[in-house]
Formats: C-alpha cells, structure tokens, sequence
C-alpha cells in the first residue's frame, strides 16, 4: 500500500513539473484591423490567452479586462518594454507598442505567479 502511494506521488509530481516547466500552449493569433493588431486579454486566476502572436513593425493594443479582485492581479508589467498598467476590476485597459524585433516580450503581474507573453514574428 505504501509503494502504491508513493508511485502516486512521484506521477503527480512529475505531472506538475511537466505542467509548470515543459507544457507550451500555442499561441492566438492577432487580428489585424485597420493596421493595428488587437486582442482581448481576461484577467482571471491567469491570462486568456496568455500566448499572444503578433507580427512585427506593426501596432499592438492589448485590451485587458481583470474579472477578479486578487490583489496580485491589479498591475501587469512588461520589463522588457518599460511598461506597465494598472488594472481596475471590470474596466478594460489598453497597453500599445510597435514591436520593432522578432522574439518573445514576457509579461506578468506584480508579483510574477502570472505570466503570459507575446510572441513577435518576423
């Protein structure tokens, strides 16, 4: 009985790493309109979606709405622009930029449990 347990154990725990380290989503694809990429991003226990594909040298607008009131939550932060925006309950917030280079720009709350990115491709 002790060893069946213990068998449990260990494939959780290898579930979970499985989960948190080596698990990619494929990334939305933005929606071009009138020149400028958008989507909507729901904040709720994470992001939705939290892998966002965008082209480069052309404007992104992130609409994010936060349905939640988890402190953590309340700021996004994008280190590698320099920028972040405070996110009122219920209220939509647009975050811009033009990316200028292919590659991945992170970003997560405040405190870094959540995390999505932004996939520049060429």
């Amino acid at each position: 009985m002790t060893i069946l347990v213990n068998l449990i154990g260990l494939a959780l725990i290898g579930l979970i790493v499985w989960y948190f380290f080596f698990y990619r989503k494929e990334g939305v694809q933005v929606a071009e309109v009138a020149g400028v990429q958008e989507v909507n991003i729901t904040v709720k226990g994470g992001y939705t979606p939290d892998t966002i594909v965008v082209k480069r040298g052309k404007p992104v607008r992130l609409h994010f709405t936060r349905q939640e009131s988890a402190l953590c939550s309340e700021v996004v932060v994008f280190d590698k622009l320099g920028q972040s925006a405070k996110l009122p309950e219920g209220q939509s917030v647009t975050l811009e930029f033009t990316p200028s280079e292919a590659g991945e720009i992170p970003f997560q709350c405040q405190m870094g449990m959540l995390r999505g990115k932004v996939v520049v491709m060429a």
